[in-house]
């Protein structure tokens, strides 16, 4: 009955049926049926962009070919074909809006943009002013002359069709030169318009911050181009040069900038293994209050624009006297309450702190007993309950509530895969707990544990962060305590590690002795030793690494004082691997967001449920590389792309029991793999690529007798 009315009133009311449609396009069920409907052929090359006009009757694609193609999805036809005129690979294609899909613009590798009017099937502008290859193309729905344009000599262009400038020489219309900030290796990678405050406009570089700016408190600029732009090496990096009396700043409160927790720090570890860190790819959600980054060389993050989330750092501030943890609000799933109330990203509430007489614990506990309980998840069926005997058998304060049976058995089954040593499994059967019940400090405890074990990457930092969580909502936790100094310790933050076992130790006595906190406490000191002492001859290294990696620029003062204030991330989503192209797209998925999607290295597309953040499905996408992942404005189709000269369409299959042979059967696997490969030696990636077997490198299903395959035909590198 409740069906047909809701149908009724679909059909007349408008804004039923606005969320009707919202909220049925993309669902569980489309999802778990989705296959691959068409491979649309004509393209020379690597398809390295796509694009769907506002209404989705049409879909444009770009190519290494240099031409760019229009597509009717439903038809499976090719409308026309379009010679750009350019002569570089071509990365970015957008329909200019309000202009019934006439006018399209295209970047390339040549380092110009085009426009092109399809009516008179002409090119009608071409700008010459960026000196490095046009990565990404933006616009703004509601602004039909305007677009943006993200190059790898480090501007970010303003291009205004109705001011056309008359010099080629001094480009008037900069608007960000990253290069006065960042240093002269500056490359801007990707950029992106919020939909619903088009004054916002996000920017991604060649480093892991991804930087928003309010357009409204910019002005446009000048720079000059140098006389003798033509590259000597390949090497080089050509940039527009200052113009005298022009200032390049920003204005205070422009900018904000988000990085990942952790990267700061890991930052130049990775450079020591030449793993380099930059974004590919960002997008504003549907309702503009979160920012998607596919981070290159690491994961894939969520930021929540409207608020600052601190970056999680011990602050003994925090802690009471006695090393108890301040009450809070209780705060939601993965990690971050919506309310932050702290100079640390640490939440504060309005309750008093509790005493620390409040816990008694079991003096006659056996150390062994005491370093396995607390290396272990937490288990009602443990006999030594919740907390393993620090405190009685009871709930306590921060626990609110019991659990119900369905999250009690969740975490019963979770434990068990930590137990087999199965911790991915663990983790992702910990987040459907947590999802159903973001209130229960035993959830978060146990799930830091498996990070602790599984270590991808960013595990340390989001353990780190359960730990918080776990300790706002019962400030007891004795294990989430000791897992937090641990976390401090492998995060190389041994100082802080240091102070927080020293609380430890106070807090909970018994536990001073025991095998796993003396041995913690001696690795914790002996880091401390040993940075002391690197930092004595640091300046003996510098210039070297200096040497070795070029992009350790120098930075302004300015752009330091915005990364020591950038925001933290709300969501992580991991699986892929986004290593080898610097054009790999993620996406949300559903008109509410509900799910995400990236392509991968290793010929795969993952898609992840927001909510848990755990992968729902992973589908073969292309005999190498999926590079991009464009879904349907209205409808439950997705297109994909990568170094295949194809586009994909893929829909939900029909329910007749076929098998579906794209999809790959086992998610976890291919989520370790990718892992691994992320961390590989490059020259072993670069092999593997191009087709050798490195045996031992990843374990695949294949016949060992089998020759290599070829090297992939392209790459957009």
């Amino acid at each position: 009955m409740w069906s047909i009315k809701r149908k009724v009133e679909r059909e007349i009311k408008d804004d039923v049926h606005i969320k009707f449609q919202r909220s049925e396009q993309v669902t569980p069920d489309l999802v778990n049926r989705l296959g691959l409907e068409k491979e649309l052929e004509g393209h020379g090359g690597c398809v390295n962009c796509l694009e769907w006009n506002e209404k989705g009757n049409m879909l444009a694609s770009g190519s290494d070919d240099l031409n760019v193609i229009l597509w009717d999805p439903f038809n499976h036809k090719m409308i026309s074909k379009l010679q750009t005129g350019h002569q570089g690979n071509i990365f970015s294609v957008k329909f200019l809006p309000h202009s019934n899909d006439a006018l399209i613009v295209t970047g390339a590798a040549d380092h110009r943009i085009n426009v092109h009017d399809l009516n008179r099937k002409e090119t009608t502008h071409v700008f010459t002013y960026h000196l490095g290859r046009v990565k990404r193309i933006a616009t703004a729905p509601n602004l039909p002359y305007l677009f943006w344009s993200a190059a790898e000599d480090g501007t970010i262009m303003q291009f205004d069709l109705r001011c056309t400038s008359t010099t080629t020489s001094a480009p008037n219309n900069i608007l960000i030169n990253l290069n006065a900030h960042m240093g002269q290796f500056a490359e801007a990678k990707c950029l992106a318009i919020n939909p619903l405050r088009p004054e916002m406009l996000a920017v991604g570089a060649n480093d892991p911050y991804v930087r928003m700016y309010d357009r409204r408190m910019l002005n446009l600029c000048s720079m000059q181009i140098p006389g003798d732009n033509v590259n000597r090496y390949p090497w080089d990096h050509p940039h527009l040069e200052d113009i005298e009396g022009e200032s390049y700043s920003i204005p205070p409160g422009c900018a904000q900038y988000f990085i990942a927790g952790h990267l700061p720090q890991k930052q130049q570890d990775y450079k020591k293994r030449y793993r380099t860190l930059a974004s590919t790819y960002l997008t504003f959600g549907p309702d503009g209050s979160e920012l998607l980054v596919n981070l290159g060389g690491e994961q894939i993050y969520l930021f929540d624009v409207s608020r600052k989330l601190r970056p999680r750092r011990f602050d003994i501030s925090i802690l009471g006297t006695n090393g108890l943890v301040k009450d809070n609000l209780v705060p939601p799933t993965n990690g971050y309450s919506l309310h932050t109330n702290g100079t640390n990203g640490v939440y504060r509430g309005s309750s008093s702190s509790l005493s620390s007489s409040s816990s008694s614990s079991n003096t006659q506990t056996r150390s062994a007993h005491i370093s396995s309980s607390l290396l272990s998840p937490s288990s009602i069926s443990d006999k030594a309950a919740d907390h393993s005997g620090d405190l009685p058998n009871k709930r306590h304060k921060g626990e609110s509530k019991q659990l119900t049976p369905l999250i009690e058995n969740l975490k019963k089954h979770a434990n068990a895969l930590f137990e087999k040593e199965e911790y991915k499994q663990a983790i992702d059967v910990y987040n459907q707990a947590i999802a159903r019940c973001n209130a229960s400090a035993v959830l978060y405890g146990n799930r830091a544990a498996a990070y602790l074990k599984r270590k991808w990457d960013g595990d340390l930092y989001a353990a780190l962060r359960d730990c918080y969580q776990a300790l706002t909502l019962d400030p007891h936790h004795m294990k989430a305590h000791f897992r937090l100094a641990r976390c401090l310790y492998e995060l190389a933050w041994s100082q802080d590690a240091f102070d927080c076992l020293s609380h430890f130790k106070h807090r909970f006595p018994d536990y001073a002795k025991s095998n796993a906190c003396e041995t913690l406490d001696r690795d914790i000191k002996a880091a401390i030793f040993s940075q002391t002492e690197a930092s004595k001859d640091g300046l003996e290294h510098r210039p070297d690494e200096g040497m070795r990696h070029p992009s350790s620029r120098h930075e302004s003062d300015q752009e330091k004082e915005h990364q020591k204030t950038a925001s933290d991330y709300s969501l992580r989503f991991c699986g892929h691997c986004n290593t080898t192209t610097d054009i790999k797209e993620a996406n949300f998925f559903g008109s509410n967001g509900q799910y995400i999607v990236a392509g991968s290295d290793d010929g795969s597309f993952f898609i992840w449920d927001k909510l848990t953040t755990n992968i729902m499905r992973v589908m073969r996408g292309d005999e190498s590389i999926v590079n991009c992942l464009q879904p349907h404005p209205s409808t439950c189709l997705l297109a994909t792309s990568g170094i295949d000269p194809v586009v994909r369409l893929w829909s939900p299959r029909p329910e007749d029991g076929t098998e579906n042979d794209r999809e790959v059967n086992n998610s976890d696997d291919a989520a370790l793999a990718n892992q691994k490969r992320m961390n590989a030696d490059p020259l072993e990636v670069m092999l593997m690529n191009m087709g050798y077997r490195i045996t031992g490198f990843l374990d695949v299903d294949e016949d060992e007798g089998n020759p290599p395959d070829g090297p992939a035909n392209c790459r957009t590198t």
